[in-house]
């Protein structure tokens, strides 16, 4: 029985309204629906949406009763051993396979990842991953700029505020069909294959994230450009009528080409610092971490890989992603790095 299935006995069962209206928002999504159609039809807010739409996915669609606390932690030695056994005939694995296992087959659900490792461990299945760092990084130059990020959002936050003014905070991601691949749990005798027509397909998405609602939008492009890149920006003010906007970025060049400097000037044309319609601003060259969106596309694509059973075509792979990221509100330390606006409560 796949969700929607799921979802529709849910509904059909359940009598409490608020149980109704959860699962409702979860499937109408799933069906394809976007966050401002489903808003608008049950009278719900973004991350309303998005918290019950990934509890549905992540923990099941009983996880969306109103006193759902989970199920028992623990396996009997007969089941702990059918699961290693299970773990060993596999060829590989993500965690979340062993989680959809036991909670299946045992109705078990571990409160720690660790119980998780464990029984990889006695399964003789390891996990490796190496760590990379850029040296051209500028550590001084970095907090040059953050402190120069942190004076531009204070002195902009009443503007903010009042809704006059959006942040975003824009980055692009190229993805391939092969990102699908990361890592998994696997044997440590054998090598781990899973079959892809052509791992080096790739869809280029820009991103943005709105940093006071914390909103992501995302828009599909057939690569990173300065073409794209001004449509994106049109998109945005579409999404924001009649906001000035002010957009921080990376050092692409087609960030800061000479058609793009041309649009700006056609935008802004001889306004005051203080009136211009689009502000541009770079964060520090080699400094990722100055960008919260990396860490969504990081987010993004663990999801996509965590659902990798489900993508048999590269479109697969484009849909899941997009899904997973668009019109999400986001809720981690790293969008407050700055601590300029509020907290959201």
């Amino acid at each position: 029985m796949n969700i929607i299935d799921k979802l529709n006995d849910f509904i059909n069962q359940t009598k409490e309204s608020k149980e109704i209206k959860r699962a409702l928002a979860v499937k109408m999504t799933l069906s394809g629906k976007s966050y401002h159609e489903v808003k608008e039809l049950l009278n719900v807010s973004h991350s309303f949406i998005s918290e019950w739409k990934n509890q549905a996915l992540f923990h099941g669609v009983e996880s969306l009763r109103l006193q759902y606390q989970g199920r028992q932690g623990y396996l009997k030695t007969v089941e702990k051993e059918k699961t290693i056994e299970w773990l060993r005939a596999q060829d590989y694995l993500r965690l979340s396979d062993l989680k959809n296992y036991l909670q299946e087959q045992y109705d078990v659900v571990f409160e720690s990842n660790q119980s998780y490792y464990n029984l990889f461990k006695e399964a003789g299945i390891s996990w490796k991953k190496t760590q990379k760092k850029n040296p051209a990084k500028n550590d001084e130059l970095v907090e040059v700029k953050r402190k120069e990020i942190e004076e531009f959002l204070a002195k902009w936050q009443p503007e903010i505020e009042t809704g006059k003014l959006t942040v975003f905070m824009i980055d692009e991601c190229h993805l391939l069909w092969g990102d699908i691949l990361g890592y998994a749990w696997g044997k440590t005798d054998e090598r781990i294959e899973i079959a892809i027509k052509n791992e080096k397909e790739r869809q280029t998405y820009y991103g943005a994230l709105d940093y006071k609602t914390k909103e992501f939008l995302v828009q599909e492009y057939e690569s990173g450009n300065t073409k794209n890149t001004i449509e994106f920006i049109k998109y945005l003010q579409k999404q924001r009528p009649g906001n000035k906007l002010a957009i921080f970025w990376d050092g692409a060049t087609y960030h800061n080409s000479q058609e793009f400097r041309e649009y700006l000037m056609t935008i802004n044309q001889y306004l005051s610092e203080e009136e211009l319609l689009i502000n541009c601003t770079r964060f520090a060259p080699n400094a990722p971490e100055q960008n919260p969106v990396e860490d969504i596309w990081l987010q993004t694509k663990n999801f996509s890989i965590t659902f990798y059973h489900l993508c048999s075509s590269f479109k697969v792979v484009k849909w899941l992603f997009k899904f997973f990221a668009d019109g999400q509100i986001f809720n981690f330390p790293k969008l407050f790095q700055y601590e300029i606006l509020p907290q959201p409560t």
